[in-house]
């Protein structure tokens, strides 16, 4: 059994030992690089993953094992606090297709409305990762723009799409 819980200190080695193998397995979906995600220390990550007012990191756990993340984020200025954006969606590739990522977005989602009244989602997805377009469009996720060359991975650009999903 799967449950989903937002993450805490404790959590940070798994946390990081997670973004590592989602920079190894997807390294066009995730920022930062592998490096840069390995230079972080323990303690950077435990400040990076707890709870504050307008962030929140959640972890999918299989027992004790942490096997997929997500984190939400907001603004805390009065024109755009009405709106949250999703960030980091990753399962472990031995754990998916076991509608763990629709869990992480249910808790990210419950957790932006309920906790800080947001009514309006965001999110970034490489345009060429389908998988991950499809899950977002089966959320209710709709692509509003796309921006061109948004991040470069050795010597290629990638294309972000911008999705939107309204809560009321």
């Amino acid at each position: 059994m799967v449950t989903v819980r937002p993450l805490d200190s404790p959590d940070a080695e798994q946390f990081k030992a997670m973004r590592l193998l989602a920079a190894d397995n997807a390294p066009t979906a995730i920022r930062p690089t592998r490096q840069e995600e390995f230079a972080h220390s323990i303690e950077e990550i435990a400040g990076r993953i707890r709870s504050t007012p307008t962030q929140a990191v959640f972890g999918a756990f299989a027992g004790e094992l942490l096997v997929g993340i997500t984190g939400v984020r907001r603004e805390p200025l009065c024109q755009v606090k009405h709106k949250a954006t999703i960030w980091g969606v990753f399962v472990d590739p031995s754990y998916r297709g076991r509608g763990i990522a629709q869990m992480l977005l249910a808790a990210a989602t419950a957790h932006a409305s309920e906790e800080w009244g947001t009514i309006q989602l965001m999110l970034c997805v490489n345009a060429e990762n389908l998988p991950a377009k499809r899950l977002y469009a089966s959320y209710g996720f709709r692509t509003f723009g796309v921006e061109p060359r948004a991040m470069k991975v050795g010597d290629r650009f990638y294309d972000e799409e911008h999705m939107f999903k309204q809560l009321v």
